[in-house]
């Protein structure tokens, strides 16, 4: 038995079916796996005579002891923009970015902008209401998607973010140049 539509009909169903260029169907949801996360800490970079630039760090490490996801929020001493970084692993849908949510919160996408062999990075300016929202907060979730287009969350903690952002560095690395 064969089934015959009208042209216009035919056409309606499958951009009915066709997600738009920028969208995606997730088919589910999982945790990431366990992933343990260090302190937060500030390091700062002088190079020279430039101006210092430091990062707000931190990262979470699997059980095998690789590096799962770092966070970096780098300042720059003259500027007064900060740029978010999300280093994540391979394997990921790039398209879909990376979600961040503070406390349930307004999500933020960022974009992905490059991958390397082992990792691939989301970055963007950290707009001053995500910063305010990290500072104030208790948790960050991260979501991905990966290539099998599920979405993947990580949860970590921001309660050291504002004292170590705000706060002294953890460490300078000085380099003097000498003419």
């Amino acid at each position: 038995m064969a089934f015959a539509l009208p042209a216009g009909d035919l056409v309606i169903a499958q951009q009915a079916a066709k997600p738009a260029d920028d969208e995606f169907a997730i088919r589910g949801q999982r945790e990431a796996g366990t992933i343990k996360y260090g302190d937060w800490e500030k390091l700062c970079f002088k190079p020279g005579g430039a101006k210092m630039i430091c990062r707000t760090t931190i990262a979470g490490h699997f059980d095998s002891g690789q590096i799962a996801v770092r966070v970096y929020i780098v300042e720059r001493e003259d500027q007064s923009t900060a740029r978010l970084q999300i280093f994540l692993p391979v394997g990921l849908y790039m398209p879909a970015g990376a979600k961040l949510t503070v406390d349930k919160g307004k999500a933020h996408k960022i974009p992905f902008t490059w991958c390397l062999t082992n990792t691939c990075i989301a970055g963007d300016i950290a707009s001053p209401n995500l910063l305010g929202e990290m500072e104030s907060g208790a948790n960050l979730v991260i979501e991905v998607v990966d290539t099998n287009m599920l979405a993947v969350t990580t949860s970590l903690p921001l309660n050291q973010f504002a004292a170590s952002r705000k706060g002294a560095p953890t460490k300078i690395f000085a380099q003097s140049i000498d003419e």
